[in-house]
């Protein structure tokens, strides 16, 4: 299989619209890129891609398209923790576990009202960018 390149733009438009709150657009731009990959990272940016899209479940209300997204972007994140191409991983994933506790929490019923709190919305860390 082919290296990743790290340095191709996309994964910087992707963390800033990310970190701009920008969730669809983040999956959009990273999903262009991961459409081309063939290296053994492309499971990583499937988990950014998940990760963006969890967030824009949230943001929209989505809690069960949210939960699901969740779970799916720590699998596919996980085995590339502390970090991949100078992305906090390991701090990314546990932002998202904190900005999701609330949600993934046994309820005794489904907390249909809960909203994303903009205090605990997550930000993607890059070395040296």
């Amino acid at each position: 299989m082919a290296d990743c390149n790290f340095d191709d733009p996309r994964i910087d438009e992707g963390i800033s619209l990310f970190n701009s709150g920008e969730f669809f657009a983040c999956h959009d731009v990273l999903e262009d890129f991961w459409g081309e990959l063939t290296c053994p990272e492309k499971a990583f940016f499937q988990g950014l891609i998940q990760a963006a899209v969890a967030m824009h479940h949230f943001e929209e209300g989505n809690l069960g398209g949210a939960r699901r997204m969740h779970g799916s972007c720590s699998v596919y994140l996980n085995p590339f923790t502390p970090t991949c191409g100078g992305i906090d991983v390991a701090r990314l994933l546990a932002d998202l576990q904190f900005c999701f506790r609330e949600l993934l929490e046994d309820h005794a019923s489904y907390p249909f009202r809960l909203q994303l709190d903009p205090q605990k919305v997550p930000r993607i860390y890059r070395d040296g960018r």
